[in-house]
């Protein structure tokens, strides 16, 4: 699957570049490159907006109904079969589907994947021309070549953490108390996770995942606007 969605998007990264290296003379330190994978992620977010914005209505569903799933609880706690049954007939009169709040998870997870071999073999997915993608400008700002590592942890590595950080606080919003405290150690130790992790990844998968958090996080904060505008006309 992941070498599937990696000539996929191998071929539309080449194809974005080819198309952004026309436009005219290339930036010394802001490359063709480095726009081609801006650009190739926010295709791919945009592709996957319909999903994302599934999953957020989903999770302001639960936190809506999470009050009365409490109240099925505590009164069925000595019969689970009765309480299932309660739950999923309150699911099905709340139209709400307990497992869509992992479709965006499975769709992300394959796409992170493939992102990642491309940059780790940019020459088998995407630029077949290995004498042409060795000359190519790789460039953005301080990086002198994306397929290195971030010679400054403060830099893509520092972004990529804290903007893992405000996405999982902007989607916390949207979800029941109960789920928020849950998952309260976690998004501190994810962004963590990802910082640490940054710092040896290729700096065009950190420039990926830094452009992918940012449009999330204002896609987040659109769509926490918009399902609220819904709520108050109902």
């Amino acid at each position: 699957m992941s070498n599937f969605l990696g000539n996929i998007l191998g071929a539309l990264l080449k194809f974005v570049y080819d198309t952004v290296s026309a436009i005219g003379s290339e930036p010394e330190y802001f490359s063709f490159y480095a726009m081609a994978v801006i650009i190739t992620t926010i295709i791919f977010k945009l592709i996957l907006l319909p999903v994302s914005f599934q999953q957020s209505k989903s999770s302001k569903k639960m936190a809506e109904i999470q009050p009365k799933v409490k109240e099925i609880q505590k009164k069925y706690k000595n019969d689970p079969q009765t309480m299932n049954a309660k739950t999923m007939e309150l699911y099905k009169e709340a139209k709400y589907n307990p497992a869509s709040g992992c479709l965006i998870l499975l769709i992300q997870l394959p796409i992170i994947f493939a992102f990642f071999k491309v940059m780790r073999e940019p020459t088998v997915f995407a630029f077949k021309d290995i004498g042409a993608y060795e000359a190519m400008n790789k460039a953005f700002f301080w990086i002198k070549n994306l397929e290195n590592p971030d010679p400054f942890m403060w830099g893509l590595p520092l972004l990529a953490g804290l903007t893992t950080y405000i996405q999982s606080a902007t989607m916390s919003s949207n979800q029941d108390p109960q789920t928020r405290e849950s998952m309260k150690t976690m998004n501190i130790i994810l962004p963590f996770f990802i910082f640490m992790a940054a710092r040896s990844f290729p700096a065009g998968l950190a420039l990926y995942w830094v452009v992918s958090n940012i449009f999330s996080i204002i896609q987040q904060l659109i769509s926490n606007r918009s399902l609220g505008k819904i709520k108050e006309e109902n």
